[in-house]
Formats: C-alpha cells, sequence, structure tokens
C-alpha cells in the first residue's frame, strides 16, 4: 500500500505517525512544499516578543528523525495537481515535475494568511506571519531600534499576540481593526470590552471600525492611510485572517467549504475516494453546534491528524467534535472560550439565555486577588451548558478547561453551581467563580 500526504505540519505528520505505528509494511511519503517539518506557527509571536530565542524549538522533529521511523518527507516539493480518477499527484521540485501514485492520501495543507489587495501591501517592511521566515523577518525589525513605530492591521488571536510582542520590543504599537471591538469572531463584548481597556492602559492606540486603504512609501513602508486618518509606521504587520490552502484541488470536484476548506466527514474522509483530509485545509464536526465548521487550530489538527492517520491504515476511528475552545493572553490578561458564544446561538436560532459575572480568583488575604469574568451561555429549558467564556489577570484559561469538561458531559447550569472544584485560599474562594456563575444561572 502507498500513501501520500500533502503537507508536513501538525496534522500531517500526526497521520503519517500513527499510520506508521498500526502498518508496517506499507510506503509513507510527505510532500511538504517549504523546507521546514512539524512547525507549531502558535510559537511565532513569543518569538518575536524574545519569550524565547531559539527558533528551533517550533519544529518539533526533523526529516532524518521520521526517516528512522520509515516515514519519507520530501521537503521543497510542492503539490500543483491531484487526478482523483487516476489517484496521482503531480508534483514541484526544483523546477522539475513529475507523477506519483496513491492508494491513500490526506490531504492536509494547512492555510495561508490572507493579505488584502491594498496599494503597497507588497513594500518592505510589510509582514505577515505564518511561516518561519515571517518570524525570522519581523523578530529582526522588531529589534531594530531605528524602527520605534509598529501597525498592526487585525485583532484577531495572532494580531493581539503580535500587538503584546511588540510592546514588549518597545515599540510604539498601533492597532487597526475594521469591526467596532477587538476579537469578534471569538468573544463577546462582555469580555473583549476589558481587552481594549488593557490595550489603551498600556499604551496601545487603537482603532475601531476603521478600513485601511493603503500603505505608503517608496523603498519601504513609511505609513497607513485609513477612511479616517493617516499614521506613520516603520512596520506593518498584517494579520487579517487565514485561508485554507486547497486552490490546486480546483476541478476535482472535492466538496469544499464557502471559504475553500475541504468537507470531510467525522472520520476525515472528503467526498473524494481514498482521500482524508485535516486541519487548517480542512473542516471539522463542531459537537454543539452539530454541524461542520472551519476552526483552524493546533489543538484540533493534532487530533484529527491522528485519527485520519489510524483511518489511512484501515481504522474506522470517529472524531467526537470540537467545542473550539481556545485561549489568548493579552498583556496582564489572559482569556478563554469554549463551546457557543452568544453570536453564535444566535446564528444558529437557538433557545438561549445568557449570565455574566464579576468575581475573584482566590481570595482577599493571599496576595495577587484580580477581578474574574466569567460569561455562561446555556439552552433556556434544559439549562445545558452551550459556551462559556473566562477572563482574568490569574486562572482564566485554566477554569476554560474546566468548562469545556462540562460541556461535553452535558452539564447544566445547576450542576456547574455544585461541582465540587479544589479548594485553598491562593487559588479560588470557596465558592469558586464557576460555581458562583452556575448558581446565578436561572
Amino acid at each position: 500500500m502507498r500513501i501520500l500526504i500533502i503537507g508536513g505540519e501538525a496534522a500531517g505528520m500526526s497521520a503519517a505517525a500513527k499510520a506508521r505505528r498500526l502498518i508496517k509494511e506499507a510506503e509513507i511519503v510527505v510532500y511538504e512544499a517549504s523546507e521546514v517539518i512539524s512547525f507549531g506557527a502558535c510559537g511565532l509571536p513569543y518569538f518575536v516578543g524574545d519569550d524565547f530565542q531559539n527558533p528551533e524549538f517550533m519544529a518539533e522533529f526533523s526529516v532524518e528523525q521520521f526517516a528512522a521511523r520509515g516515514i519519507e518527507v520530501k521537503t521543497g516539493h510542492r503539490v500543483s495537481a491531484l487526478d482523483p480518477v487516476r489517484q496521482t499527484l503531480t508534483v514541484e521540485h526544483d523546477g522539475d515535475t513529475f507523477e506519483d501514485r496513491y492508494d491513500r492520501l490526506m490531504i492536509a495543507t494547512g492555510a495561508c494568511e490572507v493579505m488584502p489587495p491594498i496599494p503597497g501591501i507588497t513594500l518592505p517592511g510589510v509582514f505577515g506571519l505564518r511561516r518561519m521566515a515571517d518570524g525570522l523577518a519581523l523578530k529582526a525589525a522588531a529589534e531594530d531600534k531605528a524602527r520605534p513605530r509598529a501597525v498592526v492591521i487585525g485583532s484577531g488571536f495572532i494580531g493581539l499576540e503580535v500587538v503584546e510582542a511588540l510592546v514588549h520590543q518597545g515599540k510604539q504599537v498601533r492597532l487597526i481593526e475594521l469591526a467596532e471591538r477587538v476579537i469578534p469572531e471569538a468573544f463577546d463584548a462582555e469580555i473583549t470590552t476589558h481587552i481594549e481597556q488593557e490595550l489603551r492602559e498600556q499604551g496601545v492606540e487603537l482603532h475601531l471600525g476603521e478600513r485601511v486603504e493603503a500603505l505608503l512609501g517608496e523603498e519601504g513602508v513609511t505609513a497607513v492611510r485609513t477612511d479616517k486618518g493617516e499614521y506613520e509606521a516603520d512596520i506593518v504587520v498584517v494579520c487579517t485572517g487565514v485561508r485554507p490552502n486547497t486552490a490546486f484541488l480546483d476541478g476535482t470536484g472535492i466538496a469544499r467549504l464557502g471559504n475553500g476548506a475541504i468537507e470531510v466527514d467525522r472520520q476525515g474522509r472528503s467526498s473524494l475516494p481514498n482521500v482524508w483530509a485535516a486541519g487548517d485545509c480542512a473542516s471539522v464536526w463542531h459537537s454543539v453546534k452539530q454541524q461542520q465548521a472551519y476552526v483552524p487550530l493546533a489543538t484540533i489538527a493534532n487530533k484529527l491528524g491522528r485519527l485520519v492517520g489510524e483511518n489511512l491504515a484501515g481504522g474506522s476511528a470517529t472524531f467526537p467534535g470540537t467545542l473550539g475552545s481556545a485561549a489568548l493572553k493579552v498583556l496582564g490578561l489572559e482569556a478563554g472560550r469554549t463551546g457557543l458564544s452568544e453570536r453564535e446561538a444566535q446564528q444558529l436560532g437557538l433557545d438561549y439565555r445568557c449570565v455574566v459575572i464579576k468575581d475573584k480568583c482566590h481570595t482577599n488575604y493571599c496576595p495577587g486577588q484580580s477581578d474574574l469574568y466569567v460569561k455562561l451561555v446555556y439552552e433556556a429549558g434544559s439549562q445545558r451548558l452551550l459556551g462559556g467564556q473566562i477572563l482574568g489577570r490569574k486562572g482564566a484559561v485554566h477554569r476554560i478547561d474546566a468548562l469545556a469538561v462540562a460541556i461535553t458531559m452535558g452539564v447544566t447550569t445547576a450542576q456547574l453551581g455544585m461541582i465540587d472544584f479544589a479548594y485553598a485560599p491562593p487559588f479560588s474562594r470557596t465558592w469558586d467563580a464557576l460555581n458562583v456563575a452556575g448558581n446565578v444561572a436561572k
């Protein structure tokens, strides 16, 4: 059996490793367009912000390590076409083109950053942040004392992490967001208002509801022009979202979502025979929405990649679904979310209720006590938990993990109010904030 995998990052390499453990006699070949495999782009903002210095920490395994396991990884090989009838790939490498045949194929091509079609987007000094090379280039620019003014376009997870990184590098940071509030796709307004306050208090110039029209300069970027003003800039980082790398599948007939992500079932199968997909190029089953969704998170890529590896080897593993659980650190704040936001509950037409509480992370006589904000989304009738968001300076993200378990197990708000969470004065109060939120919900 010949198993081909397109893409050598989280999903692809997880699948290759799992398939190899289960089926020793198969040929397993991974084609990766870049020169780096097992790369975790999540670390890039923290590398730029000097949390660590060695970029190799973001690439967990090498080509040689996979070769020792019997997995052939070919870097610098870009797959440009798929023929699902002949079951072949067209591969480009060093100016040459060749075909390779598969018995089973996994597509794990990930996603690329969306660079808006505005004048000046290709000027020197304008950066994306998706690949290792992006991180190396942005870090070098951030360390240049002669480039003090930075503008970040887009306030999603990566955008806000980049803002923090540039603040840590001593830059004068300006954040421009088209929406009326930051990170609107992930968090509701009760949470984002505190993130915006933290940014402003830390000296970040925040521009909401503002559209970038052009990047100005000749030999390099010097300013950003919007529909409301013009701002000097030595560095511009574009963080306006990602798009699945699936254009090479045009004409194959493979089913895709509106944004180009490959539609897969809960076993990772695509609509084409003998073709699976996972990671940021594919959809994933959302266990609360009960439908396919696009949730480009590293945790999902690793989990579904491992599951697809089992199925490439002849298994029939089924993915239980995602909650879209995610975490974010913004300067002195941390925030977590899981399940449905209120906006998503509205879009689904659910009969839901919400509760928002302000509590404390632990007892007042232990040092470091701070505010904790909890928002719950739950069914109006059954009071079954549908989602939640937590923000604070200490203890918010770990509590979101408990909430993710509660949603997975179908816990109600009343049950949440009585769950036996661990207590000691440095960690919580006798009634944990999650207990309080559950008891307040009616």
